[in-house]
C-alpha cells in the first residue's frame, strides 16, 4: 500500500520521535511503500500568508505551487498516517498549519457550487487513515471536553477520504504519569497494529 507518514515534533530525542521511527519500521515490515514528511526537520512554513488567504477559494493554485511536493505526496497516498503529540487538545500548530496550506480546495475537497450543498471529498484515493499520538490528558477528561483532536482527525479529515476509509487510532493517554514500561508497551502495540494492517 502507498503510505504517506506525516510527523510533527520539534525534538528528535522525544518519545514522539520513537513513535515515528517505530511506525516507519512496522509499516515497512508489513510491505508498505513509504513516503515520509517530517515537518520540523524540513522547516515547513505553517503560516498562511495574506495573499494565500485572499486567493484561497478563487485561485488556490497559488498556494498549491508553494507546497507542491506535499500536495503531490498527498495525491500519491492510499494510506495516510499522522504521528504527532496532542498539545492543548489538538495537533501542534505546525501540523495544523500544514493541514491549512496543503488540504486545499481542489486537493482535499471540492467547494460546493451553491449555498446549501456540502463540500465533496477530494481524497477518495485514501482508503486508510492512521493516527499515532500521545497526550497529557487522561482518557476520562477527554470524554468530558469532547476530545476535539479525535473529532478533527477521526471525523473531519476522514470525511475527506474514501467513503470506506478505515480508521486506526493509537493514542497513549496521561503522558504526564506514564512509566517507562507504559511507553515500551505502547511502542509494542503500535508495532503489532501497524504490521497487521497489510
Amino acid at each position: 500500500m502507498k503510505t504517506l507518514i506525516v510527523h510533527c515534533h520539534p525534538d528528535p530525542k522525544s518519545f514522539n520521535r520513537a513513535l515515528y521511527d517505530t511506525s516507519c519500521a512496522a509499516l515497512r515490515q508489513a510491505g508498505n511503500e513509504l513516503r515520509t514528511i517530517d515537518l520540523y526537520s524540513e522547516g515547513f512554513d505553517p503560516v498562511m500568508k495574506r495573499d494565500e488567504r485572499e486567493c484561497y477559494n478563487l485561485d488556490p493554485a497559488l498556494i498549491e505551487v508553494r507546497v507542491q511536493a506535499h500536495v503531490d505526496a498527498l495525491r500519491w497516498a492510499e494510506h495516510l498516517v499522522f504521528v504527532y503529540p496532542v498539545w492543548f487538545y489538538g495537533p501542534p500548530a505546525m501540523l495544523k498549519g500544514w493541514l491549512e496550506r496543503v488540504f486545499l480546495p481542489g486537493v482535499a475537497f471540492l467547494v460546493p457550487s451553491k449555498k446549501g450543498e456540502k463540500p465533496r471529498p477530494g481524497l477518495q484515493h485514501i482508503h486508510r487513515l492512521t493516527i499515532v499520538t500521545s497526550g497529557g490528558s487522561p482518557l476520562w477528561w477527554l470524554w468530558v471536553v469532547g476530545d476535539p483532536n479525535r473529532r478533527l482527525f477521526g471525523r473531519a479529515i476522514r470525511a475527506l477520504c474514501a467513503k470506506s476509509c478505515k480508521l486506526t487510532w493509537l493514542q497513549l493517554h496521561n503522558m504526564n504519569n506514564v512509566t517507562q514500561d507504559d511507553r515500551a508497551g505502547f511502542l509494542a502495540r503500535v508495532t503489532r497494529k501497524l504490521e497487521a494492517l497489510a
